[in-house]
């Protein structure tokens, strides 16, 4: 076998390896795996979404912030020790960085249980929303009179 054959038959088996490996792995149609085959509706409970906005309000907010405190306090007390120290400024940096960290977190929990809260007001408004439209569609029997 000469350098071309060979070299197109490499080609050729390469080019099969990465046909097979970028297929996706799924179910056949018939058995599953293709989503649908539910209700149609969206389901949403706005319970649990109050739960879950009030648990980041009194429970994750209060607990992280009481956390990132306490890390604080602790290592200020550190580079208070080691102060001229290399150490002291590389763990007033690292408090630094923990503090922004802290902050950062601290954010996303709010934009979370704000997004949450949100979602309620927004669905809430829709459902009413579209039962307005609904009842606004006439009916051939609105005329009829008894």
């Amino acid at each position: 076998m000469g350098f071309d054959e060979e070299w197109a038959q490499l080609r050729s088996e390469a080019a099969q390896r990465l046909d097979t490996s970028m297929r996706l792995n799924q179910l056949p149609a018939d058995q599953g795996g293709g989503g649908g085959g539910g209700s149609g509706k969206l389901v949403s409970s706005a319970a649990a979404k109050t739960a879950a906005a009030n648990t980041i309000q009194t429970e994750l907010m209060p607990s992280t912030q009481t956390a990132g405190k306490h890390a604080a306090e602790s290592t200020n007390g550190a580079a208070s020790e080691f102060s001229g120290w290399a150490t002291g400024s590389a763990l007033k940096k690292m408090q630094t960085t923990w503090e922004g960290q802290v902050k950062t977190l601290m954010g996303r929990l709010g934009k979370e249980r704000d997004g949450l809260r949100q979602t309620n007001v927004t669905l809430s408004g829709v459902d009413t929303d579209r039962g307005g439209q609904i009842r606004k569609v006439p009916s051939g029997l609105d005329d009829i009179k008894s």
